[in-house]
C-alpha cells in the first residue's frame, strides 16, 4: 500500500523468530499484541504521530489517509472490506497455521497438516470461485486484493498449487505484475 500510494516509509526490521524483539518495550508502545506489522504515521489524522496495528486496520487507515484503493461507492467500500475481513478472519490464521504445519514444525504433525492444509485449499476454492467472473476481488484493486495477495505468494508453503485453482493463479499473476507490489514484496529481503 506504501508503494502503491507513493508514499515514503522507512523500515525497522522485527525479527519475530527470536521470540524477544516483538516483545521489547520499545516495540510493545506501537503493537501491544507483539505481532508485525506495525506503522508509525508521524502525520496522523490529528497533525500528532499515531501507531497502527493489525494489516486490515493499517490499510484501511492508509485508504482513509490517501483516498485511494478503497472503492467510494458505499457498494464498493463494503464489498472490499468484506474481502479484508475474509483475509484476517480466514486466509491470515489459517494459512498461516498451514505454514506453521507443513513448513516450520520440527516434526510432523499429520493432523495438523491435514486439517490446515484442507482448509487452505478449501479457501482457494472460495478465491477461484469468486474470481471466476471478477479480475480482482472488488471491481477494482483495492486494498482486498493488497491483503490477501502476500498470502497466495506463499502457496507453496501450504502445498498448493495454483493450476489447480485457475482464477486465483490468473489473478495472483496480475497482482504480481504490478511494479509496486513488486517493490513492496521485496522489501523485507532488503531490510
Amino acid at each position: 500500500m506504501l508503494e502503491e500510494c507513493g508514499l515514503p516509509y522507512n523500515v525497522h526490521k522485527i525479527n519475530i523468530g527470536t521470540n524477544t524483539e516483538q516483545f521489547a518495550p520499545e516495540y510493545l508502545k506501537i503493537n501491544p499484541n507483539g505481532k508485525i506489522p506495525s506503522i508509525v504515521d508521524p502525520d496522523g489524522p490529528d497533525g500528532k504521530p499515531i501507531a497502527m496495528m493489525e494489516s486490515g486496520a493499517i490499510l484501511i487507515y492508509l485508504a482513509g489517509k490517501t483516498g485511494k484503493f478503497l472503492p467510494r461507492s458505499a457498494r464498493g467500500k463494503y464489498e472490499a472490506l468484506q474481502w479484508l475481513m475474509f483475509q484476517m478472519g480466514g486466509v491470515g490464521p489459517m494459512f498461516g497455521q498451514a505454514h506453521h504445519f507443513m513448513r516450520a514444525k520440527k516434526d510432523e504433525i499429520p493432523y495438523g497438516s491435514e486439517r490446515y492444509g484442507n482448509e487452505a485449499k478449501r479457501l482457494y476454492g472460495v478465491m477461484d470461485k469468486h474470481l471466476a467472473g471478477a479480475e480482482y476481488f472488488t471491481k477494482e484493486y483495492s486494498i482486498a486484493d493488497m491483503a490477501i495477495y502476500p498470502w497466495v505468494a506463499r502457496h507453496e508453503w501450504h502445498r498448493v498449487e495454483l493450476r489447480v485453482f485457475p482464477n486465483v493463479k490468473r489473478w495472483y499473476n496480475a497482482v504480481g505484475a504490478r511494479p509496486a507490489v513488486q517493490k513492496g514484496m521485496a522489501v523485507p529481503a532488503l531490510t
